[in-house]
């Protein structure tokens, strides 16, 4: 029998008493072997003894993106340098990079939860995984691989771009799964179309990492492609790399590994909880991570806890699809608005592609102005440009409550992209 990935709990109970363990191994693990933790639980008035249950989380201090960046080139470091077996980092499009330590352990507890979400998303050891992601010093390549080969399946390290390459390993190599960029799924899906191969390959699934892909996005993908399933797998650097959780073959939500991290979703403004299935910020926490632990890491990716129990039975909770970032938000006429709402008013629209583009620019009036490029869905007439307009102008006043010049482009016509897809152009002068 092959052998399980999944956590051996059975009940919530279980799952509690885990993250209790954990919680409470870690704040004394980096109170002993952290400078900077020590000192942040020490000016907020916390010894580890004083963690009791998990509710005392509240407690402990936040940990945010510049205390990496302030203590670069190892922050957050708890473990002796001898002990540390690989460094990964950020892309630092944000400034300095963000480094994170492993030791062997933590390589071996990403490899393997990373092999569970293989293991959730139904592959087989028959499988064979095409790798389209950035290999190098980020996360994102060697974490698709590692989980691969722990898992057993026949890992395919193709990297990002390359699109020849590409379809030719789809088509000689047969692969079964493709993990890639949302962006670069469309692009594959769009090019298995034009170079008429879809019946010589035989991929039944892709993975998306690094980005929200949108309803839209991907309903156009299963149109182009009609593959079985296509999930979603979060992830960053900070918190090992990708792999961190998965929707399972339900599609209801993706499941965390909440016996390696505690997820918190609060408010940005206030930092409180919000109550289960509203929108707020990820907040992690790391049970079991040894060189560079995280206490209440402020992510900034916003999305919602799920309540319920998800139909394939898991013990492991939910969250949904990453809705944007806290730190991405456009503020538009006094109005806050997050690319994600404009994405999904564009995915409940019939007769329009997957692709937009947001426009904002500030005019000699002073006044600021917004325009939205969307594409026309592929074999619908210019005819219905005007009616289509119309329609989403309206739906975006109506659910967003702004309004904005809509322009209808030919299927095709805004670029793609084989990693991320930039679609807002903020040209305003603050």
């Amino acid at each position: 029998m092959a052998k399980s990935f999944m956590p051996a709990i059975k009940t919530e109970e279980e799952l509690r008493d885990l993250q209790l363990k954990g919680l409470r191994w870690t704040v004394n693990h980096v109170y002993q072997g952290s400078d900077f933790y020590r000192k942040s639980l020490d000016e907020a008035g916390v010894k580890p003894d004083d963690i009791r249950s998990l509710d005392d989380i509240k407690r402990l201090p936040f940990t945010a993106a510049k205390d990496l960046q302030e203590g670069y080139p190892f922050p957050l470091r708890a473990v002796p340098f001898k002990d540390i077996v690989r460094i990964h980092a950020s892309s630092g499009t944000t400034g300095k990079r963000k480094v994170l330590c492993y030791t062997q352990k933590d390589i071996d507890d990403w490899g393997d939860f990373f092999a569970r979400c293989y293991e959730m998303a139904s592959l087989t050891k028959e499988d064979r995984v095409q790798i389209a992601v950035g290999y190098g010093v980020w996360t994102a390549g060697v974490g698709f691989q590692l989980g691969c080969e722990r898992f057993g399946a026949m890992a395919i390290p193709a990297g990002p771009g390359n699109i020849d390459m590409q379809c030719m390993f789809l088509v000689d190599f047969q692969s079964t799964v493709l993990c890639c960029t949302a962006s670069m799924g469309l692009l594959m899906a769009e090019e298995v179309e034009k170079r008429n191969i879809r019946d010589k390959i035989n991929l039944k699934k892709m993975i998306f990492g690094s980005e929200r892909s949108s309803d839209s996005m991907r309903k156009q993908i299963d149109d182009l492609l009609d593959i079985e399933h296509l999930f979603d797998i979060p992830g960053m650097t900070e918190l090992y790399g990708p792999g961190t959780g998965l929707d399972c073959v339900h599609h209801t939500g993706i499941h965390y590994w909440a016996d390696y991290y505690i997820l918190e979703i609060l408010d940005p403004d206030t930092l409180k909880p919000v109550p289960e299935g509203e929108i707020g910020e990820m907040v992690v926490t790391t049970l079991k991570k040894e060189a560079a632990p995280l206490i209440r890491y402020r992510t900034r990716d916003l999305t919602r806890l799920i309540p319920g129990q998800c139909p394939c039975g898991s013990i492991l909770p939910r969250h949904d699809r990453l809705l944007g970032r806290s730190d991405d938000m456009i503020i538009f006429r006094a109005v806050n608005i997050y690319p994600g709402q404009i994405d999904h008013v564009l995915s409940g629209i019939e007769g329009i592609g997957s692709e937009y583009q947001i426009i904002l620019d500030r005019k000699a009036d002073g006044k600021d102005y917004m325009a939205v490029k969307v594409e026309r869905d592929q074999g619908i007439d210019s005819s219905q440009d005007e009616e289509l307009s119309k329609k989403i102008g309206e739906e975006i006043k109506k659910q967003i409550l702004v309004s904005g010049n809509i322009e209808i482009v030919d299927y095709g016509s805004l670029p793609r992209s084989e990693r991320k897809t930039k679609r807002v152009f903020d040209n305003r002068d603050d």
